[in-house]
């Protein structure tokens, strides 16, 4: 482990100095998935209070290695990927939900 691996801050997305920020992404799976599912999916938040009867799972997602984990957990589980977005830096990571034929904003 290095100095900068201690200092970086992997909860919240706060890059440590001289690091990137961690992305954070929304993915949107069909059908309602339980919120329970949430410590299976490595904490993020499980969001099923949307109107076109979708999921949303979203969070901070370290690297391109783990989003394609978090993929395949969810081809493991036969859930149908309906969308992957990575949200904008200044995005809170509070699920956006909407009704069908209206944009996310």
């Amino acid at each position: 482990m290095t100095a900068d691996d201690r200092n970086s801050d992997t909860t919240t997305g706060t890059p440590a100095a001289g690091h990137d920020p961690i992305p954070h992404y929304e993915i949107r799976v069909k059908g309602r998935l339980a919120p329970r599912w949430s410590a299976w999916f490595d904490g993020l938040t499980i969001d099923t209070n949307t109107a076109d009867g979708t999921t949303a799972i979203s969070g901070p997602i370290v690297d391109q290695s783990a989003l394609h984990g978090l993929l395949q957990k969810l081809r493991d589980i036969g859930l149908t990927l309906i969308s992957l977005t990575e949200l904008p830096s200044d995005t809170p990571t509070e699920p956006r939900s909407s009704t069908p034929g209206e944009p996310l904003t």
